[in-house]
């Protein structure tokens, strides 16, 4: 392996975490109506001898910097109720998340679907129709594979 696709292969591991923690807390807000601190999350880590600054979180949570810690990425899985290998990119989305990640995203296209209807006003059906089909195809590229 070249030094290249490795780099590319280790970019896409932090881009995949970063992804599934994002993704997992709007899961967290969907369920609760609340959305997910970084103080919940670093007392939940305190309570576990796991230590975690605001800068790291910010870093992990933008796909900043590659995580090797299997002691945070377990105690961040607990956190989320996630088997532990779901943020170490060992396992695919639990049959349970699914479902619930499929609730998230079609709100999502229902808060994107109501801004565009409350901003451009009087459109034609055939042109909101439009706008919406555009939308959900984006939706769909966007989320690609299942991550």
């Amino acid at each position: 392996m070249s030094a290249k696709e490795s780099e590319e292969q280790q970019q896409s591991a932090t881009e995949l975490l970063a992804n599934r923690l994002r993704t997992l807390m709007d899961v967290v807000e969907a369920r609760t109506g609340e959305e997910v601190t970084f103080t919940a999350i670093s007392d939940y880590l305190s309570g576990r001898g796991v230590t975690l600054s605001r800068s790291r979180w910010s870093y992990i949570l933008n796909g900043h910097r590659r995580i090797d810690d299997v002691a945070l990425l377990d105690a961040l899985s607990d956190f989320f109720e996630m088997p532990h290998g779901y943020l170490r990119g060992e396992a695919g989305v639990p049959e349970p998340i699914t479902a619930q990640l499929d609730l998230v995203r079609a709100m999502r296209a229902a808060k994107v679907r109501s801004f565009a209807a409350r901003t451009l006003g009087d459109l034609s059906p055939e042109t909101l129709s439009a706008i919406t089909t555009y939308l959900d195809k984006e939706a769909e590229r966007v989320r690609g594979p299942q991550s």
